[in-house]
């Protein structure tokens, strides 16, 4: 076939009236147009009538008996009400596409063309006119007409109507939407709007609609408010949460109303000329739905944009508490990092005794994991902070904000200014970390050598100091990997509360009667009240402190280097590892792993914050091409203010920072 030209296939298969139901000359015909000007086509039809009518008679034969349905009622529609179920069927379909019954359009498509997305740009590119005379002069230009293909409209109208309103009605489904408990459901309604039409076709297969046509503003109407429906049930995700089930049931649902009202588009007939444009459309539809049946992209975009929104928008409620605005706030946060820097000294000598124990290396990950997890654990619920827990939260805050305020000079400032506030707020974090956890660390390992008199960090003294070289170690890759979880115990943070607020978990709690019998109505609801503000930073920072404990031991079984570096514990560990040397190390050595503590430091920011940034952004749907803007005027405030990035100073916006932090802040999932 490469050496044939759309001539040649014309003339082996059209110069004789041809009644073959064959998909080849058809395949062999669009495969040498796509080689040629397409005014040479037209010119060729125009001069070679005899052909024409033969391949034009040709095109109606293998297009008549084949109905369309299921290219209007399955392509580019979700098939599963799980992501997963619906991931497996389409990468399956990518690589192995599904058999479909030779007599539909959809295995015409299948066998005619192998890049659908290719072929609809193709005919995109054709000017107007052109492709207009084109079907014109194959008599095809007002096919919408024929009475097979309005009724094929109207059959996979119903259809889609009977699914969506099914599902509709699943319980679930309709909770997200109360606001809709005193109407009439427009879902049935539309149904039995399209099935009063169904069965008027059926009286009249003359039927047409028009712009002006009363049951044509009807499905206008009801779609709508269908549509409506859908939009007010994910704006109220944020209020009662969601699962991933109602979340793809609500994809399908939107998906298969807009598609209602696409085919509805095409039965309206005001003019001559619109039976050229519809019967187009219905073309250009049909190739469009089948291009992006099996788009896993697309599926994956539409899945999680939702569930990362309810993410970042709980951790927002967390996350605006990290952010200082004042110096009360500001020593605030220097005493509760202080806090937490204490705990994690004793951390880092518990995990050092842990290494002296026998076992195997899962044992020793179990070790680990529970030092950090219950340390972790003990920080949150003492109201103490871990500086590098705090971009994770505050990056959704800050985008919220951002995508709030809208884009302009001013508006960057003020952001600037906010981040100015975040900056501060992370380095007295970090350094009330540093501060109390080194000479923690030091206090206990120098008390266990008087009570034991025994240095038990000799043993692991150049190991640790060998850790803090950034040279001789993987400690900026380790930063990474600690960042990373930092990031993923965000996530995890967020998911526990949407899914706390979904299955209305607190309220279970309270209204328990067996917890009521037990132990009171008053107990339940205290409980309540501590689950609902509690439990998701219990279990985010659990998994956290598994994340940390057991990498280097699973690591080490699997024979990868991999391990976790964190501030804070970088500096508990050198100071431990100054005493195991007795405090004689060189210059060189005390300089560049005092500096490493702080690198780490930037890297467990820089990887946790950009995640959870990118994920924020996506989830908001912001333009990434501003952020060069903002970055730009954030370095301009450096530059004007740089004091204001390390301690607290009077602003110019404050008042404006003030308002946008508390405006970013939603109503707590307790309260829900």
């Amino acid at each position: 076939m490469n050496n044939k030209n759309f001539k040649t296939v014309l003339s082996k298969y059209f110069s004789f009236e041809n009644d073959t139901k064959s998909l080849d000359p058809l395949a062999e015909f669009l495969e040498g147009i796509r080689k040629s000007d397409f005014k040479d086509v037209l010119t060729y039809f125009r001069a070679n009538e005899e052909q024409k009518n033969h391949f034009s008679q040709y095109i109606r034969n293998i297009f008549s008996e084949r109905p369309f349905n299921l290219s209007l009622t399955e392509a580019n529609i979700l098939s599963e009400n799980s992501f997963f179920s619906e991931l497996r069927k389409r990468t399956l379909n990518k690589f192995l596409p599904s058999v479909e019954h030779d007599q539909t359009v959809w295995y015409l498509i299948d066998n005619i063309s192998v890049r659908p997305k290719k072929d609809l740009q193709y005919f995109h590119n054709i000017p107007e006119n052109e492709l207009d005379e084109f079907l014109n002069l194959l008599h095809i230009s007002d096919f919408i007409r024929n009475e097979k293909v309005k009724s094929e409209l109207i059959f996979s109208m119903n259809i889609l109507s009977w699914r969506v309103t099914g599902m509709a009605l699943e319980v679930d489904v309709v909770r997200m939407a109360p606001e809709y408990r005193n109407f009439d459901n427009p879902f049935l309604a539309l149904q039995n709007e399209l099935e009063a039409l169904a069965e008027e076709f059926k009286i009249n297969p003359k039927l047409q609609l028009s712009s002006k046509d009363s049951r044509y503003k009807q499905i206008k109407i009801y779609t709508g408010q269908c549509l409506d429906f859908v939009n007010i049930s994910f704006k109220n995700s944020s209020k009662y949460g969601i699962s991933g089930k109602i979340n793809q049931s609500l994809l399908k649902i939107r998906q298969q109303t807009t598609r209602i009202l696409e085919i509805a588009n095409l039965l309206v007939i005001d003019s001559e000329r619109d039976y050229l444009i519809k019967s187009k459309q219905l073309i250009f539809n049909i190739l469009d739905y089948k291009s992006h049946k099996n788009n896993i992209a697309e599926l994956f975009n539409d899945s999680t944009r939702l569930i990362s929104h309810l993410i970042t928008n709980h951790t927002a409620e967390t996350g605006s508490h990290y952010i200082t605005a004042n110096r009360k706030q500001y020593m605030s946060m220097f005493y509760k990092a202080s806090g937490g820097g204490i705990i994690v000294g004793a951390l880092c000598v518990l995990k050092m005794l842990y290494g002296f124990m026998p076992g195997s290396d899962f044992f020793h990950a179990f070790l680990y994991a529970m030092n950090y997890a219950m340390g972790f654990i003990m920080i949150y619920l003492m109201s103490f902070t871990l500086a590098t827990k705090q971009p994770a939260m505050t990056a959704a805050t800050m985008t919220k904000v951002l995508s709030e305020q809208g884009n302009s000079q001013k508006n960057y400032t003020e952001f600037a200014d906010l981040v100015s506030r975040l900056f501060r707020s992370q380095f007295i974090a970090f350094v009330g970390n540093v501060l109390l956890s080194f000479p923690i660390a030091l206090a206990i390992i120098y008390g266990l050598d008087v009570f034991f008199s025994q240095n038990l960090a000799v043993e692991k003294s150049d190991k640790l100091l060998k850790d803090l070289d950034p040279f001789q170690s993987k400690a900026i890759l380790h930063a990474s990997i600690a960042g990373f979880y930092l990031f993923i115990s965000g996530i995890i943070s967020g998911n526990i509360a949407n899914n706390s607020v979904f299955y209305q978990i607190p309220d279970r709690i309270a209204k328990n009667l067996n917890i009521k019998r037990w132990f009171g109505a008053k107990f339940a609801k205290s409980l309540s009240k501590y689950y609902a503000k509690n439990w998701a930073g219990i279990i985010s920072n659990f998994w956290f402190g598994v994340f940390l404990g057991a990498t280097a031991p699973i690591g080490l079984f699997f024979g990868l280097d991999l391990d976790i570096r964190h501030i804070t514990f970088a500096a508990g560990n050198f100071a431990l590892g100054l005493y195991g040397r007795d405090f004689s190390i060189d210059g060189y050595t005390f300089w560049l792993s005092f500096f490493t503590v702080f690198l780490i430091g930037f890297f467990n920011f820089a990887v946790s914050f950009g995640l959870s940034m990118f994920l924020a952004f996506r989830s908001r749907k912001l333009n990434l091409g501003e952020v060069r803007d903002i970055y730009r005027e954030i370095f301009r405030y450096f530059l004007r203010r740089p004091l204001s990035f390390f301690i607290p100073m009077r602003s110019f916006y404050d008042r404006k920072s003030d308002a946008l932090i508390s405006n970013s802040i939603p109503t707590k999932s307790e309260d829900h």
